[in-house]
């Protein structure tokens, strides 16, 4: 017998109809809860040190993705059923897995002024693109209301949560909202969205902030 991680659908089912849809709208919307949800890795910063009493903050976070690859592993080996799942995910890594690993990199590996752009672009920005995309609203509107949504949040995090100077703020939103809403478009072989539109703009913003004195800031 299989493992089954999930109910048959009747949540996703529920969900789809409590929308005026079915089981497809259902799992959508599922999918876009579960991304949104990824911004909560951003909890990590607020915590106390030893917040988890018996390990690190940091090693507690790095369990919860050895968690998350378990199950990744799960389904190859043991052929254990997750939901919502596309059909090209079936025999390949899954975005799930290539998420979860990108939004530790992220918290664990950049400067939080970074992290906390980045994060927040993919956790919110990339369901609002698959919604345009699903909706075929077109130009004008895609890719303009996903720039725009994008620097809001980069500028808004950087000059509130981490109080960077706003002419750096602007700049360095308007660079990570160019790259990570562009670098989410090309569908290459092998490569994730997910992973590509969270570490490539923060590896640019950690490129321009050590070798620009400008935007320094963005390294606190």
């Amino acid at each position: 017998m299989r493992l089954r991680f999930h109910r048959g659908g009747r949540l996703r089912g529920w969900l789809g109809a409590k929308f005026g849809g079915d089981l497809e709208l259902g799992d959508r919307i599922w999918r876009r809860c579960l991304h949104l949800s990824g911004a909560f890795v951003l909890v990590y910063y607020l915590l106390p040190p030893r917040f988890f009493l018996v390990v690190p903050n940091v090693l507690a976070l790095l369990l919860a993705l050895g968690a998350v690859l378990v199950l990744e592993v799960l389904r190859h080996v043991a052929h254990a059923e997750l939901p919502t799942l596309r059909p090209y995910e079936q025999h390949r890594v899954a975005s799930f897995a290539f998420y979860a690993i990108a939004l530790v990199i992220a918290v664990v590996v950049f400067p939080p002024a970074i992290a906390t752009v980045v994060v927040l672009g993919t956790s919110l920005v990339d369901p609002l693109i698959g919604e345009l995309r699903v909706r075929r609203v077109g130009p004008p509107v895609h890719p303009a209301l996903p720039l725009a949504a994008y620097f809001g949040l980069a500028v808004g995090s950087l000059t509130f949560a981490w109080r960077v100077a706003l002419p750096v703020a602007i700049t360095g939103g308007a660079l990570a909202a160019i790259i990570g809403v562009a670098i989410e478009a090309p569908r290459v072989r092998g490569v994730d969205d997910d992973l590509a539109m969270t570490l490539v703009p923060a590896f640019v913003l950690l490129t321009v902030a050590l070798t620009v004195p400008f935007f320094h800031p963005l390294w606190n």
